[in-house]
């Protein structure tokens, strides 16, 4: 398997469990409370580890209790933490996640120290990125360095994926930087300022995205499954059909994203590539947590 270098954000994810989200203004009473390791950067690097990815976290964290908890779990699940920074001087972030009865869910970010990651910190880590077939990022840690991170992947001549959560203004030069582009349907309409509501919306959206220089756009409907498209195919992927109820759907995204990355690693086709990461995303509703939900590549195969 060729190596995956993952760029992003982890934070302690306080978690809110209760029958509905509150509105603006209003209190609930919450059923459960936990604390867990999260960030969309860790998480992803956490599902693509489980699934036996070859997998190099780039970071950064406080000297804190939350920053222990992180080194903890990348040590179980095998993310090479050489690439992470740490400094004592900040602290490590958190999210708020509120969840309903039915698994939906609403989260608040501070990335802490992330959120000083600089372009300086991916140069120190460029061996890295030489040796990487596949860099993943997102869109918690600082707009320029995310872009200068995609242009350095680019530049070694890396796969690129970004995962454009939480949605933010992207200069339209940057499109062209992305071999794969993975928002959700809410994220594609910040992109595009338009509703989607329909397949044909679904459809014409994707059209949008190429147009402007995506090379392949993949699009999460949840429960609906996904939608991908190039220059030359396009097709929807159902959603898995799970065995077991929905729990929390907080870590989806990031399960799909993590796992797209290893089954492009593996050099999967790119449809068998969608329907693992599919059932890898399915899999992690089916639990709580984010990090915690990530399912192991043995779960996978025997489910």
């Amino acid at each position: 398997m060729s190596s995956i270098c993952i760029f992003g954000v982890f934070v302690a994810d306080l978690c809110f469990f209760g029958n509905k989200i509150p509105a603006k203004g209003e209190t609930v009473l919450g059923n459960n409370y936990i604390v867990g390791p999260g960030g969309k950067g860790s998480n992803q690097a956490i599902a693509a580890a489980r699934l036996n990815g070859e997998v190099n976290f780039i970071t950064k964290v406080g000297k804190d209790s939350h920053a222990d908890m992180a080194f903890s779990l990348y040590k179980e699940a095998g993310v090479n933490v050489d690439c992470i920074i740490q400094d004592p001087n900040l602290s490590t972030g958190v999210a708020g996640i509120m969840i309903d009865e039915k698994g939906n869910n609403a989260i608040n970010v501070f990335a802490g120290a992330a959120a000083h990651l600089q372009n300086e910190d991916i140069d120190k880590n460029m061996e890295v990125m030489k040796k990487s077939k596949i860099f993943l990022t997102q869109m918690e840690t600082p707009d320029t360095t995310t872009m200068y991170a995609l242009k350095k992947a680019k530049d070694n001549d890396c796969l690129t994926i970004l995962n454009p959560a939480p949605a933010r203004k992207i200069n339209e030069n940057n499109f062209q930087l992305l071999d794969f582009f993975t928002p959700n349907e809410t994220e594609a309409e910040f992109y595009l300022n338009k509703k989607i509501e329909t397949n044909e919306d679904i459809k014409n959206a994707a059209k949008e995205f190429l147009n402007r220089g995506v090379k392949n756009i993949i699009i999460t409907l949840g429960e609906k499954g996904i939608y991908f498209a190039n220059k030359n195919e396009e097709y929807f992927v159902d959603a898995l059909k799970l065995k077991d109820e929905v729990l929390d759907t907080t870590g989806a995204g990031d399960a799909f994203n993590g796992a797209f990355a290893v089954a492009l690693a593996n050099e999967l086709k790119y449809k068998d590539a969608l329907i693992f990461a599919n059932k890898v995303a399915g899999i992690s509703t089916t639990r709580l947590g984010a990090a915690s939900s990530m399912p192991f590549l043995t779960e996978v195969e025997g489910y």
